[in-house]
C-alpha cells in the first residue's frame, strides 16, 4: 500500500485539480531496471522493476516523480533525478542489476562470420595490434535487429559485443567496422565508472586509447556523413 500512497501523493502534487484515478503499482520480474507507467480508462498503472521493491521510500518517490512527470508532461525537479540516479549507481545496486540481467535475460546474436566481415578475425587482429593479444574474447556477433542509431554495444551482463548487422555490407569501409569493434573492445577494457549520480561511459583513459586507432578520423567522418543515409536505405530494403 505504501507504493500506492506515494504515487497518489505525487499525482496530487503534479495535477492538484485532477480527481485522483485508481492507482495500481506492481513490482515485476523484469530483466533490467526499467519501469513503466500508463494512464488509461481512469486507471493509473505503474509497473516497476522488482529490483526497486526494497528501495527507500525517498527513492521510490523520486521514481514516481520521474514516471509521472514524463507521463503528465511536467518538469521533473533535479533533486528527484539526482536521488534516483544516485541509488541506481550504488555499487550493490549495479551488481544486483547485472546479476538479474544475466539470470533473467537472454542475449541473441547472429553468427560472427557475417556475409562480408568476420568479427572474430577483426577482434583478434585488433587484440594483437592494440592489446598484445592479451584480451580474452567475449561472445561476439552481429545484431539480430537492424538499428539506425546504435552501431554496436558491449553488454557487460552477458559479456558480449554486438555489432549492428547493417554494417555487414560491401559498401561499408573495412576501417569503419574495425573501428566499431575496437570501440566496443574499449568498453570491455575500461568499464563504466559510477561517480555519485553520474555514469562515466567514456573515461579519459578510454578516449586516450581510442585515439590510437589509426583511422579514427576517417571512420568518424564516414559515420557522420555517410552512415545516416546508407543505414536508412539498407533498413528499408526487404
Amino acid at each position: 500500500m505504501e507504493a500506492v500512497e506515494i504515487y497518489a501523493r505525487v499525482f496530487a502534487a503534479l495535477r492538484p485539480r485532477t480527481p485522483l484515478p485508481k492507482i495500481e503499482v506492481e513490482f515485476c520480474r523484469f530483466a533490467n531496471v526499467n519501469s513503466f507507467i500508463e494512464w488509461k480508462n481512469g486507471r493509473l498503472s505503474a509497473r516497476i522493476s522488482d529490483l526497486l521493491a526494497q528501495a527507500p521510500a525517498s527513492v521510490q518517490e523520486a521514481l514516481a516523480y520521474i514516471l509521472l512527470g514524463k507521463l503528465l508532461h511536467r518538469r521533473i525537479p533535479k533533486r528527484h533525478l539526482h536521488r534516483y540516479r544516485l541509488y541506481l549507481n550504488r555499487r550493490d545496486t549495479v551488481r544486483t542489476a547485472e546479476q538479474l540481467k544475466r539470470d533473467r535475460g537472454r542475449k541473441y546474436l547472429l553468427p560472427a562470420e557475417g556475409n562480408h566481415y568476420p568479427l572474430v578475425e577483426i577482434f583478434e587482429d585488433l587484440n594483437f595490434r592494440h592489446f598484445f593479444g592479451l584480451m580474452a574474447r567475449p561472445e561476439i556477433g552481429w545484431s539480430v535487429r537492424a538499428s539506425l542509431t546504435v552501431l554496436g554495444h558491449y553488454d557487460s551482463a552477458h559479456h558480449a559485443i554486438v555489432i549492428n548487422k547493417l554494417l555487414d555490407r560491401a559498401d561499408v569501409p573495412p576501417y569503419v567496422v574495425e573501428y566499431i569493434v575496437f570501440h566496443e573492445m574499449l568498453h570491455l577494457r575500461y568499464p563504466v565508472q559510477h561517480r555519485g549520480a553520474r555514469r562515466c561511459v567514456h573515461t579519459l583513459e578510454f578516449r586516450r586509447v581510442e585515439e590510437q586507432y589509426e583511422r579514427l578520423a576517417e571512420a568518424e567522418l564516414w559515420i557522420k556523413q555517410v552512415w545516416p543515409s546508407l543505414a536508412r536505405r539498407a533498413k528499408d530494403k526487404p
